[in-house]
């Protein structure tokens, strides 16, 4: 009987933002050492990152950052997780798995290791239901189906251009919430795989999370957060909301539940309210501006939806703080680098 290799071993590339060395790859060596990985490395450009024995991989600081995309580079945010999203833009690779430095692998409540990136990959290779939601989740999984009820000529599904893993221990809360409840942990293993309806936005969490970068990369960018800047700890929830909001535009499907990781440790919540304070006031007037966007039926790719969401961004957003017009701009630069190191210009 034939062994099966690992799923899209060259079609996947693995990215990762760090400030310090990887020993955290050991743990994941069964798992991940037999694809490439791309390293975003923040903070000190002159530090050395050690990366453990066995891998494959790319590294680039904020010298090669400058380097390679010349002015284009005040896109890309610097100390700051959202600098992950340079990774993105330097694969080559049709799939993307991206994953936070300070994640192990779980366990399932029977004790057995959970192959996070597996179940990404099965998310993303099976189709999403974003206009009818089936109350047996996902009907694709072994041993469910769609229920009583569920409309035949919506049964073949869309194209899945996101998953979106969850965490055990601990969980992925914001500062005022760090603060009221400290030693939260979340111990709740929910066996579910869901899609996420159109129409519905998520906060998205970029610690374990996988795409078709073919499909959604060029949308994938997580803003301008950290040094700088007037806020942090958005960069993923903003990749989201725009990323939901093309998705929705073009008939993709978002998932979200299986696989968790295990987040090994909570984030200074003092440190973090500096950082989020006034985003958890913007975002109550940001989150209605996403509800209400519309796309022209013109915009058919995702490059097109990306600069109208900037235009829109940059129109509509201005007026809550000059920040929006520095981001809408930023967002235009994204895809101007995103398609010159992609080649994907048309012609």
């Amino acid at each position: 009987m034939a062994v099966r290799g690992p799923l899209l071993k060259d079609e996947l590339d693995i990215v990762i933002p760090t400030i310090r060395d990887l020993a955290f790859l050991e743990q994941w060596r069964p798992y991940l050492s037999p694809y490439h990985l791309i390293i975003v490395q923040d903070g000190d450009p002159t530090k050395k990152i050690h990366v453990p024995e066995g891998y494959d991989y790319e590294l680039y600081n904020r010298n090669d950052i400058n380097r390679i995309l010349g002015p284009k580079a005040s896109c890309i945010s610097f100390k700051d997780s959202a600098c992950r999203c340079f990774g993105f833009m330097m694969s080559k690779k049709k799939y993307i798995f991206t994953i936070d430095d300070d994640c192990w692998v779980a366990k399932d409540p029977s004790g057995h290791e959970i192959n996070a990136l597996e179940q990404h990959i099965t998310n993303l290779l099976s189709p999403s239901t974003p206009f009818f939601f089936n109350t047996l989740y996902d009907p694709y999984r072994a041993g469910a189906d769609f229920v009583r009820g569920y409309p035949f000529s919506m049964r073949e599904g869309v194209a899945t251009a996101i998953s979106h893993g969850l965490w055990l221990n601990v969980p992925d809360y914001d500062a005022p919430t760090q603060l009221v409840k400290p030693s939260e942990k979340n111990t709740r293993f929910v066996d579910a795989v869901m899609t996420i309806p159109k129409g519905t936005l998520f906060p998205m969490c970029g610690m374990n999370l996988a795409f078709d970068r073919e499909m959604i990369g060029a949308a994938m960018y997580f803003g301008l957060m950290g040094d700088g800047q007037p806020i942090g700890r958005y960069d993923d929830m903003w990749a989201g909301w725009c990323c939901k909001v093309i998705c929705d535009h073009l008939g993709f499907g978002v998932k979200t539940g299986l696989p968790y990781i295990h987040h090994s440790k909570a984030s200074n919540p003092f440190v973090n309210l500096k950082k989020e304070y006034k985003g958890i006031f913007w975002q109550e007037e940001i989150i209605p501006f996403f509800q209400q966007v519309v796309l022209p039926k013109e915009a058919v790719t995702v490059e097109q939806c990306y600069i109208e969401l900037a235009k829109q961004v940059g129109e509509k957003l201005n007026g809550l703080d000059p920040y929006f017009t520095k981001l809408s701009e930023a967002m235009v630069t994204w895809i101007e680098a995103w398609t010159e190191l992609s080649g994907t210009a048309k012609k």
